[in-house]
């Protein structure tokens, strides 16, 4: 018997490499690269995973344009308890159960990613906080030697209930979704939500005491550009940061033309200056994100403006993501990706084979992405498959 994990390749042309180990008494995985070529990487063929060079993993992890990446994106699920208009269609197909990956399989890919230099681990979905047991995950991810910073993305929803627990299993700080304060374009926005309750799992979170909270907004003409101003003071008001995220071009929808809708950073930008004078903090460092954030005199919130269309921030990305299913994102907005469930799942696993996955797998991490709202949408996956 042997186990095919394919590291597949969209680009030009398509193309794969894989890892094959034989069930014998010396098991002997190796890379096989099958077919043509994409410029600037090279595979060793008949690569011995249990030769001492396989066993030397370096401590850090850096792809071929000499970026560390030292910020993973785990998603644990892809169901949510809202349908965002930007994230998914009405009615979706989630991932079967089987597919997905255990909670001890998670745990086994943030302890992989954290021996390798990680630092920062953000919980994504879907909605996070809805995964069953999600709790003792968390706790165990909050224990791992090395990790500085667990994060969580969540729509809110489950705040009023957790909060509390979230603190005390090590979450430092939280993202929250909140596009409008408008109770009916906020059930229109997310199809199934209620802002009250999600105000008040901020409130919830405010009051546990986080390291820090900050607020994402995307912002949609014809929808909520006219509350970019009214997001700043609802962030001022608690003391809480505010980034604001140019829609992302993934996964087909068919509630709104995407061109029609986009509003760019610098728009915002605009809008918010004529009543909030802001100063910029310059480009991100460390393990941060993408966010290029701005200060006011007169307040300790920071404004920060995501942007992948407008003023994408390639040269500094320093993270990937893995989703729910297993497969390792080299890139947000390109198909790059290592399938980790199948080495999870092989009847030879062991930690190191999985880190060996992740540390190639940095040779295939894109030096861009190019997104762009002409023509039809590149990339099919949703943001809840992709891990938001």
């Amino acid at each position: 018997m042997f186990l095919s994990c394919v590291y597949s390749l969209l680009a030009d042309s398509l193309w794969r490499v894989r890892i094959l180990s034989h069930t014998t008494a010396a098991v002997k995985p190796r890379a096989v690269l099958s077919t043509a070529s994409f410029p600037g990487i090279e595979y060793l063929v008949d690569k011995d995973y249990n030769s001492p060079d396989m066993k030397n993993l370096p401590p850090t992890l850096i792809d071929r344009f000499q970026r560390r990446v030292d910020y993973v994106r785990l998603s644990v699920t892809d169901r949510c308890d809202f349908r965002c208009v930007y994230c998914m269609a009405e009615e979706m197909t989630f991932i079967p159960k089987p597919e997905v990956l255990t909670l001890e399989e998670l745990y086994q890919v943030g302890r992989a990613f954290t021996e390798l230099g990680v630092t920062k681990i953000r919980l994504t979905g879907g909605e996070p906080l809805i995964r069953p047991n999600v709790i003792s995950l968390i706790e165990q991810l909050g224990q791992l030697n090395g990790l500085d910073e667990l994060v969580i993305t969540t729509n809110g929803s489950q705040l009023q209930r957790l909060a509390p627990r979230l603190r005390e299993a090590g979450v430092k700080r939280l993202n929250i979704s909140l596009d409008t304060l408008h109770s009916r374009k906020f059930r229109s926005l997310t199809r199934h939500g209620n802002l009250d309750q999600v105000i008040a799992g901020i409130d919830a979170a405010i009051e546990t005491g986080f390291d820090g909270i900050k607020i994402n907004a995307v912002i949609l003409k014809g929808r909520n550009e006219d509350e970019a101003v009214d997001l700043v003071s609802f962030a001022r008001d608690r003391k809480i940061d505010l980034s604001f995220i140019e829609e992302m071009p993934l996964g087909l929808i068919d509630d709104h033309d995407r061109k029609l809708s986009f509003c760019s950073s610098d728009e915002l930008l605009q809008d918010i200056q004529r009543v909030y004078p802001l100063t910029s903090l310059g480009e991100p460092s460390g393990n941060a994100g993408p966010t290029r954030y701005f200060s006011m005199a007169d307040s300790t919130s920071r404004i920060g403006f995501i942007s992948p269309h407008s003023n994408n921030f390639c040269h500094l990305c320093n993270r990937v993501r893995v989703t729910v299913e297993g497969q390792l994102l080299l890139c947000l907005g390109n198909e790059h990706s290592v399938d980790l469930r199948c080495i999870l799942r092989d009847e030879n696993y062991s930690l190191d084979l999985l880190k060996r996955a992740i540390v190639d797998a940095m040779q295939i991490k894109p030096e861009k992405h190019h997104f762009d709202n002409e023509g039809q949408t590149e990339i099919l996956r949703f943001m809840n498959m992709t891990g938001g």
